[in-house]
């Protein structure tokens, strides 16, 4: 080969490294400009991360996580090192794991063996992983929370360099390596196609289904889905709020336990949105469904009621706060009869809370109160989000002739003088049937809860034991605006636990009662335990004041730990029935609230509160048995010494859901 051959090959060969280099420049900039849509997903210990959240971050790390991967576990002393190194830097790190089929057990436990202290994220539907670009596991992104850009991505051996630019404040040009990890298949981006997804079969079907219910006129939604213009319109805000799990509003983990009525989107559902609108949200062929549909939201959820209860209408103030209001509404019964649905009218959804009832014996006239301690059964409630009260088939709820309905109603100012006229629709068995069943419920509270001031996570159980054998239907958690996760498990006699509902991510916007797909026998000596985390941070956008330790208070600005359980006891009947059953189940409330270590006994360093304080004083007094604990026995003696105050927080709450 000649001298000018072998130079214009040099000379090719040199253009075409320069090419690629200016090719993988140019994608390298491309890559920089990438811009990390916000997510939030559920990590091992069923706590929702919300990728935002972190906007007050020096930098967040995400690591593409697959267990067993045999890079992962090799990088994984480079990982740990990078979490511990940057944790009081302002470098939040979490683990994303895309690949199908991983098991949260798995994950937790292997993470835990590695040394890898970091939230791992479970990316069910891939749909994180596919923005991303994710192809490996053990690959690394950098993220700069200031613009969300990706700027550096591939193992983790090279990210402390962006790492340390955006904690020291220096710009971060982009850099990209080849991730080594095991490949993680992504099905539906490898099919592509998302423009082939037809709006009128496959798009309007589930709006019309999981969406217009609420989006439509009358309806709650704060605007009408009703149209393909209209879902085109909004369809970037679809997308967001599916990603951060806000719509539709029903918070329960897709993989812990099966519900009666389930609002949530289909994972396949899920994915058909996203990915039509990732498409363009093309119209396609066919008519538009939605736009044949007259849409507008009934008045009555459930049909005309039975009987309308007309609250008693209130002024509430554009400022200050406001005292529960308990009024009685004199009885319009004119024979008793077995209740089986509620439902309530609210005019003016921001100004209520809530709203709770119970039947109240005795005779009571237009403009009367009553307290909680006089209320019999629970009517149901209504809460922020909340639909009607159905009993389950063949379970009923008494209602006499005499009395009236008394109400709990807290109302809060939002800037604006308002009246709100609420309306209870009520719904009975018909004249001459009867259920065959008393549906029951009760409340799990810890009114001794403290939460620190300027802590993101912070920790609370309480748990119940039921004396009797039960079937439960049906549970509801309630908490204020700093109540971050909650879950609801059972602890078996023999120690076996079973978890029945999760909520990584609580909302005190939106309060359901969440009804088991399946009834639950509950053994006697069965502990039904509720498990919440609370953000009392800065990062909480609904935090009234980060700066405050919360302890329990009936505001919003204070705080609850509150799940409701509804259920029957086995051997009762309409006919025979077994109040006394409930005396000993509320019993059983003050020690569950507690008792951290469930061992059934308190001891000093477990009493915390303001009750709890006042008993650490006379522990020795209460301690008659010299044990060192307060069995359940002493612990009666010692409520009965308790302020009158404290003792009404456990008597007013065991009624209905939505304190």
């Amino acid at each position: 080969m000649g001298v000018a051959r072998r130079a214009g090959v040099r000379a090719a060969v040199m253009g075409l490294m320069m090419a690629m280099a200016a090719g993988l420049l140019l994608s390298g900039q491309a890559r920089a400009a990438q811009t990390v849509d916000n997510f939030r997903l559920a990590d091992q210990n069923l706590i929702a991360r919300e990728l935002y959240r972190n906007a007050d971050a020096k930098a967040v790390v995400l690591v593409a996580y697959a267990s067993g991967d045999a890079q992962l576990r090799k990088d994984a002393p480079a990982l740990a090192a990078l979490k511990r190194d940057y944790a009081g830097k302002g470098v939040e790190m979490f683990g994303v794991t895309s690949r199908l089929g991983e098991k949260r057990d798995v994950v937790k436990a292997e993470a835990a063996r590695l040394g890898l202290q970091m939230p791992i994220l479970f990316d069910y539907q891939q749909l994180v992983g596919e923005q991303l670009g994710i192809s490996r596991a053990a690959e690394v992104f950098v993220v700069d929370p200031k613009s969300w850009q990706v700027l550096y991505r591939g193992p983790a051996a090279g990210a402390r360099a962006a790492v340390d630019a955006l904690t020291a404040g220096r710009s971060v040009a982009f850099t990209q390596a080849a991730a080594k990890g095991s490949a993680i298949a992504f099905p539906a981006k490898a099919k592509g196609g998302f423009t082939e997804i037809s709006y009128a079969h496959d798009v309007a079907p589930i709006i019309k289904a999981k969406c217009a219910t609420c989006h439509q006129p009358g309806g709650i939604g704060p605007m009408p889905l009703n149209t393909y213009e209209q879902v085109k319109g909004f369809s970037p805000m679809i997308r967001e709020v599916i990603r951060t799990n806000r719509m539709p509003p029903y918070m329960a983990d897709q993989t812990v336990g099966h519900f009666k009525d389930d609002d949530r989107l289909s994972p396949e559902q899920i994915k058909t949105l996203v990915h039509w609108i990732e498409g363009g949200a093309p119209r396609g062929q066919g008519e538009d469904p939605l736009a044949k549909i007259d849409f507008k939201a009934p008045d009555w959820p459930l049909g005309k009621p039975d009987v309308i209860v007309e609250i008693p209408a209130f002024a509430i103030p554009a400022q200050g706060v406001l005292d529960y209001q308990r009024p009685v509404v004199p009885s319009v019964m004119t024979e008793g009869r077995w209740m089986k649905a509620t439902t309530f009218r609210v005019t003016d959804r921001q100004a209520v809370h809530h709203i709770l009832t119970g039947v109240v014996d005795g005779n009571f006239k237009t403009g009367d109160t009553a307290t909680e301690t006089q209320w019999g059964a629970s009517l149901g409630g209504y809460g922020p989000g909340r639909g009607s009260n159905i009993n389950p088939d063949d379970h009923g709820v008494w209602v006499p002739p005499s009395g009236g309905v008394a109400f709990q109603n807290h109302y809060t100012p939002y800037g604006r003088e308002t009246v709100e006229k609420t309306q209870m629709g009520m719904y009975f068995y018909p004249k001459g049937q009867e259920p065959k069943y008393v549906l029951r419920t009760m409340g799990i509270f810890d009114f001794s809860i403290v939460i620190p001031a300027n802590t993101e996570e912070h920790h609370e159980h309480a748990y119940i034991q039921f004396p009797k054998e039960a079937i439960l239907y049906g549970l509801t958690p309630h908490a204020h605006h700093r109540g971050a996760s909650a879950s609801v498990s059972v602890i078996y006699p023999d120690g076996r636990e079973e978890m029945l509902l999760s909520l990584p991510r609580y909302d005190f916007n939106w309060q359901y009662e969440y009804f088991l797909a399946e009834p639950l026998k509950i053994p006697a000596g069965t502990k039904v335990v509720t498990r919440y985390t609370y953000d009392n941070s800065r990062r909480n956008p609904a935090n009234p004041d980060p700066n405050k330790v919360v302890t329990w208070g009936e505001q919003s600005w204070e705080e609850m730990l509150a799940t409701y359980l509804h259920y029957r006891w086995v051997d009762e009947t309409v006919q025979d029935q077994k109040p006394d059953y409930d005396k000993q189940l509320q019993a059983t409330l003050f020690m569950g609230a507690m008792d951290d270590d469930f061992d059934g006994k308190l001891q000093k360093a477990e009493l915390k509160g303001q009750t709890g304080d006042m008993m650490a004083k006379f522990f020795g007094v209460i301690d008659k048995n010299t044990d060192g604990a307060l069995d359940p026995a002493e612990l009666r003696e010692a409520q009965k010494l308790m302020p009158r105050r404290r003792q009404s927080a456990e008597a007013e709450t065991p009624k209905a859901p939505g304190n």
